[in-house]
Protein backbone atom coordinates (compact mmCIF):
# COMPACT_ATOMS: atom_id res chain seq x y z
CA UNK A 1 0.00 0.00 0.00
CA UNK A 2 2.43 2.47 0.73
CA UNK A 3 4.29 1.82 -2.66
CA UNK A 4 1.29 3.10 -4.36
CA UNK A 5 1.84 6.32 -6.27
CA UNK A 6 -0.84 7.81 -4.60
CA UNK A 7 -0.23 6.96 -1.30
CA UNK A 8 3.04 8.52 -1.71
CA UNK A 9 1.88 11.30 -3.00
CA UNK A 10 0.09 12.23 1.22
CA UNK A 11 1.79 12.96 3.59
CA UNK A 12 1.80 10.89 6.98
CA UNK A 13 -0.68 12.71 8.89
CA UNK A 14 -3.21 12.43 6.16
CA UNK A 15 -2.58 9.29 5.64
CA UNK A 16 -3.38 8.07 8.78
CA UNK A 17 -6.67 10.11 8.93
CA UNK A 18 -7.70 8.14 6.16
CA UNK A 19 -6.19 4.73 7.55
CA UNK A 20 -8.20 5.67 10.65
CA UNK A 21 -11.47 6.65 8.64
CA UNK A 22 -11.06 3.35 6.76
CA UNK A 23 -10.93 1.80 9.68
CA UNK A 24 -13.89 3.60 11.32
CA UNK A 25 -16.28 2.53 8.24
CA UNK A 26 -15.47 -1.17 8.28
CA UNK A 27 -15.95 -0.84 12.05
CA UNK A 28 -19.47 0.42 11.13
CA UNK A 29 -20.27 -2.11 8.19
CA UNK A 30 -19.22 -5.18 10.30
CA UNK A 31 -21.46 -3.94 13.32
CA UNK A 32 -25.04 -3.20 11.35
CA UNK A 33 -24.39 -6.00 8.51
CA UNK A 34 -23.69 -8.39 11.19
CA UNK A 35 -27.22 -7.62 13.02
CA UNK A 36 -29.34 -8.20 10.22
CA UNK A 37 -27.84 -10.86 7.89
CA UNK A 38 -27.76 -14.53 8.29
CA UNK A 39 -27.80 -16.77 11.30
CA UNK A 40 -26.45 -14.24 13.70
CA UNK A 41 -29.29 -12.09 12.66
CA UNK A 42 -31.96 -14.58 13.00
CA UNK A 43 -31.00 -15.00 16.54
CA UNK A 44 -30.21 -11.32 17.24
CA UNK A 45 -34.34 -10.89 16.21
CA UNK A 46 -35.34 -13.97 18.40
CA UNK A 47 -33.23 -12.36 21.09
CA UNK A 48 -34.45 -9.26 21.16
CA UNK A 49 -37.99 -10.55 21.04
CA UNK A 50 -37.71 -10.09 24.77
CA UNK A 51 -37.84 -14.05 25.36
CA UNK A 52 -33.97 -14.59 24.90
CA UNK A 53 -33.10 -18.52 23.65
CA UNK A 54 -32.38 -21.77 26.07
CA UNK A 55 -29.12 -23.44 25.01
CA UNK A 56 -31.14 -26.29 23.59
CA UNK A 57 -33.01 -23.87 21.54
CA UNK A 58 -29.86 -22.48 20.77
CA UNK A 59 -28.59 -25.93 19.34
CA UNK A 60 -31.31 -27.23 17.64
CA UNK A 61 -31.39 -23.79 15.66
CA UNK A 62 -27.54 -24.37 14.61
CA UNK A 63 -28.63 -28.02 13.68
CA UNK A 64 -31.45 -26.65 11.34
CA UNK A 65 -28.76 -23.62 9.93
CA UNK A 66 -26.25 -25.96 9.14
CA UNK A 67 -28.17 -29.61 7.77
CA UNK A 68 -31.64 -27.99 6.27
CA UNK A 69 -31.38 -24.42 5.12
CA UNK A 70 -30.44 -24.69 1.41
CA UNK A 71 -28.68 -22.13 -0.85
CA UNK A 72 -30.17 -21.56 -4.23
CA UNK A 73 -28.46 -24.03 -5.58
CA UNK A 74 -29.55 -26.62 -3.12
CA UNK A 75 -26.17 -27.04 -0.87
CA UNK A 76 -26.45 -26.90 2.63
CA UNK A 77 -24.04 -25.33 5.11
CA UNK A 78 -22.61 -28.70 6.14
CA UNK A 79 -22.12 -30.19 2.74
CA UNK A 80 -20.18 -27.12 1.56
CA UNK A 81 -17.60 -27.19 5.25
CA UNK A 82 -17.51 -31.38 4.49
CA UNK A 83 -18.16 -31.18 1.10
CA UNK A 84 -20.11 -34.30 1.83
CA UNK A 85 -23.90 -35.09 1.48
CA UNK A 86 -26.25 -35.43 4.62
CA UNK A 87 -29.23 -36.98 4.43
CA UNK A 88 -32.49 -35.25 4.40
CA UNK A 89 -32.77 -33.52 8.10
CA UNK A 90 -36.97 -34.14 8.93
CA UNK A 91 -36.60 -37.70 7.41
CA UNK A 92 -33.55 -38.45 9.57
CA UNK A 93 -35.51 -37.24 12.42
CA UNK A 94 -38.72 -39.21 11.77
CA UNK A 95 -36.38 -42.24 11.10
CA UNK A 96 -34.81 -41.97 14.69
CA UNK A 97 -37.72 -40.46 16.62
CA UNK A 98 -39.74 -43.33 17.61
CA UNK A 99 -43.31 -43.98 18.30
CA UNK A 100 -44.48 -41.26 19.47
CA UNK A 101 -46.02 -41.38 23.15
CA UNK A 102 -49.33 -41.63 23.95
CA UNK A 103 -51.54 -38.60 25.56
CA UNK A 104 -52.07 -38.93 29.52
CA UNK A 105 -55.11 -39.44 31.02
CA UNK A 106 -56.69 -36.55 32.45
CA UNK A 107 -56.75 -36.52 36.38
CA UNK A 108 -60.08 -34.72 35.96
CA UNK A 109 -62.87 -36.92 36.24
CA UNK A 110 -65.32 -37.04 32.60
CA UNK A 111 -68.53 -35.01 33.19
CA UNK A 112 -71.18 -36.58 31.59
CA UNK A 113 -72.55 -34.47 28.89
CA UNK A 114 -76.21 -33.50 29.96
CA UNK A 115 -77.50 -32.95 26.32
CA UNK A 116 -76.00 -35.49 24.15
CA UNK A 117 -75.92 -34.29 20.16
CA UNK A 118 -77.72 -37.21 19.41
CA UNK A 119 -81.26 -36.16 20.26
CA UNK A 120 -81.43 -33.26 18.25
CA UNK A 121 -81.64 -32.92 14.71
CA UNK A 122 -79.30 -30.34 12.89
Amino acid sequence: MAAHALTQQIGVQQGQQWIEWAQWMCAKYQRTSSAVEGRNGYLSRLHHGGRGLSEPTLKVLTIIHNFDLKRADGTTAAQRLFDHCFPDLFEWIVDYMGELPVARRSSKAQEVNPLPLGLFSA
